[in-house]
C-alpha cells in the first residue's frame, strides 16, 4: 500500500509541478462561476441540481485533459520501462496514478463546495439532495477519470489519448439519446449504460444500489482493463528481447 501512495503522490505533485493543474484549475472554477450564478439568477431557488449537471457536463472535456499525459507520457519519455521494472506490481502502478489524478479531482470537487455556502446563506437548500449531488458528480467524475487512465496505456500520444478517452465519455454520456433509435436488448442496453440517467438520479434525491454499482463497477472494469494493457506491454518487451 504504501508503493501505491508513493506513486499517488509523484502524480499528484507532478501536476501541480506544471501549469496543467492551475490552468485547469482556474478553468474550471472561472466555467463553474459564470454557470453558477446565471443558474441561480435565473431558476431563483437554493438548488445546486443544474449546476451538478452542468459541471457534469464540463467533465466531459476536463478529465481527458487532465488524464492524457498518465501513461503516454512514460512511453514516450522512456520511463515507462523503468516503472515496468522496478520492484513494485502492476496493480500497485495502476491504483497509484489513479489515486494521484482522482485526488486532483477531489481537490477541484471542494473548491465548489463554495456553491453549497452562498445557497445555504442566502435560503433554506435540500441538503440531502446536495449531498446527493455532490456525490453523484464525484462517482461521475471518478468513472471519466478511470476512462481516460484506460485510454492513456493505450497510446504514447496523449492526443490521441484524450480523443479516445473523449469518444469513449460521449458514448456513455449520450447513450440515453441514442437507445430510442434502438430495439430490443439494444435498447435497453445503452439506456442502461447511460451515466447521464444515473447521475440525474442522484441528483434529484435517489439514493440506490444499481446507481452505486454502476460507478463502482464501471471503474473497476477499466482499471483491471489498464493492468492487463500495460502488462501485454511488458510481455511484448520481453518477447522482443
Amino acid at each position: 500500500m504504501s508503493k501505491v501512495i508513493c506513486i499517488a503522490k509523484k502524480e499528484l505533485s507532478s501536476y501541480f509541478k506544471s501549469p496543467m493543474a492551475y490552468i485547469v484549475l482556474a478553468m474550471m472554477i472561472s466555467i463553474f462561476n459564470i454557470f453558477f450564478f446565471l443558474i441561480i439568477d435565473q431558476n431563483r431557488e437554493a438548488s445546486l441540481g443544474d449546476v451538478f449537471l452542468v459541471m457534469d457536463f464540463m467533465l466531459i472535456f476536463l478529465t481527458p485533459i487532465i488524464t492524457m499525459r498518465l501513461f503516454s507520457e512514460e512511453k514516450l519519455t522512456g520511463t515507462m520501462e523503468l516503472l515496468m521494472t522496478a520492484p513494485i506490481s502492476n496493480t500497485a502502478i495502476v491504483l497509484g496514478k489513479y489515486i494521484g489524478v482522482l485526488t486532483l479531482f477531489s481537490i477541484m470537487i471542494i473548491i465548489t463546495f463554495f456553491y453549497y455556502g452562498v445557497v445555504e446563506y442566502f435560503g433554506q437548500p435540500d441538503r440531502l439532495t446536495i449531498l446527493f449531488g455532490y456525490v453523484g458528480v464525484w462517482l461521475e467524475g471518478a468513472l471519466f477519470l478511470s476512462i481516460g487512465l484506460m485510454a492513456s496505456s493505450w497510446t504514447r500520444n496523449q492526443i490521441v489519448a484524450a480523443m479516445m478517452s473523449l469518444s469513449l465519455i460521449f458514448l456513455l454520456y449520450f447513450s440515453a439519446n441514442i437507445s430510442p433509435h434502438l430495439t430490443g436488448s439494444a435498447e435497453t442496453l445503452f439506456e442502461s449504460i447511460s451515466s447521464l440517467n444515473h447521475l440525474e438520479n442522484l441528483v434529484s434525491g435517489s439514493f440506490t444500489v444499481s446507481d452505486i454499482s454502476y460507478y463502482f463497477s464501471g471503474i473497476l472494469v477499466c482499471l483491471l482493463i489498464t493492468r492487463v494493457s500495460i502488462e501485454n506491454r511488458q510481455l511484448a518487451g520481453i518477447s522482443r528481447k
